[in-house]
């Protein structure tokens, strides 16, 4: 793995569960959260998506339902709500910001 990568997944991961914190429902699926990270500036495949939706889900952080096999809907769990707004940590999520 390179350096960069070493630096953008941990963001790419925070992003996804800042996604699935603010979606109706807490959920979403693989499509539209590849298409949400990219407006936020971390352009990611799908396939990447998918992969790192798999090792949030391994952390406790999502859970995941594939109603087909090219789509995965993600929720976002009580951990992850956590993790996303800084209020606990796991190693591999970027923390958060504080506030301004």
């Amino acid at each position: 793995m390179s350096y960069l990568e070493d630096a953008w997944l941990p963001h790419l991961r925070l992003t996804l569960l800042r996604v699935l914190a603010n979606a109706p429902s807490y959920c979403a699926n693989s499509s539209i959260l590849a298409e949400a990270v990219g407006m936020m500036g971390l352009r990611a495949s799908r396939d990447q998506v998918r992969s790192e939706l798999a090792w949030l889900r391994e952390q406790r952080l999502v859970t995941i339902e594939e109603p087909s096999p090219a789509l995965l809907v993600a929720c976002i769990t009580e951990r992850g709500l956590d993790v996303s707004s800084g209020a606990s940590t796991v190693p591999g999520v970027q923390r958060p910001s504080p506030k301004a």
